[in-house]
């Protein structure tokens, strides 16, 4: 379902730590790092805020665990360095009946998880993510508007909650103080794709953030566009030409 999610930290050094320390206890190692971004997996990074690009706040991501010894691990090891506790290990029952989390605190204050379940990602680090929005009903048609060209479709429709699911991987759309300056990309089959997205979302009335093209900063063949949601996350549709 992700191409990829980037968070922005207000201190790179001491969130790339948390990170570190806690991922690897999953088996997901850092797979790059340069000047701007450093890389978890093939899909979750973390930048440094600045003047023009705001903290994270209030994101939770639910990480892939091989097992619930695994996810036992994360909050263990998490724990004892100090990180803040945000549900012990254990059951979850109101998720799934096999649904086995748990979550700590990063240092801006969003949720990361550690999960394990029977229909666990086997493709990627990310398993899923809840976004907090002011107008769940806003937020669901936006991303209904999305789903088409990023490949995933509603499953639930509740008035305090709206959840899409992809091939592999979910998203949930919570009613609460919203998320704020998540970046979520989807993939697209190819560049015509990412023009419709692009194209379908602003003659809808929703905000530009990036015409479609290619941005060579992040690699030859990288074609993307960009539209902001209705709480002003950033949500991209990106094909990866070569």
């Amino acid at each position: 379902m992700f191409d990829h999610v980037t968070i922005r930290a207000s201190d790179r050094a001491a969130s790339e730590l948390f990170y570190d320390t806690v991922l690897r206890t999953i088996g997901v190692e850092q797979t790059s790092r340069d000047a701007d971004y450093t890389v978890w997996g093939r899909e979750f990074s973390l930048a440094h805020a600045d003047d023009g690009h705001s903290v994270t706040r209030r994101l939770h991501t639910g990480f892939v665990a091989p097992s619930r010894e695994h996810v036992d691990e994360f909050w263990r090891v998490g724990t004892e360095a100090g990180y803040r506790n945000d549900g012990e290990p254990g059951p979850r029952s109101q998720y799934g009946g096999d649904y086995y989390g748990s979550f700590l605190l990063d240092p801006d204050g969003n949720s990361a998880e550690a999960v394990h379940h029977g229909t666990t990602r086997q493709d990627g680090c990310v398993d899923h993510l809840w976004i907090r929005v002011a107008d769940v009903s806003a937020a669901r048609d936006f991303f209904a508007l999305v789903a088409p060209f990023g490949g995933f479709a509603l499953r639930r429709d509740l008035p305090e909650r709206a959840q899409f699911v992809g091939a592999s991987g979910t998203f949930s759309l919570v009613a609460g103080t919203p998320t704020e300056h998540v970046h979520v990309a989807f993939p697209a089959a190819d560049d015509e794709t990412v023009e419709a997205f692009h194209h379908a979302l602003t003659a809808a009335g929703y905000s530009d953030n990036g015409a479609p093209g290619e941005r060579e900063v992040y690699h030859p063949g990288y074609y993307g566009a960009f539209v902001l949601d209705p709480d002003g996350n950033n949500v991209e549709l990106v094909h990866h030409n070569r």
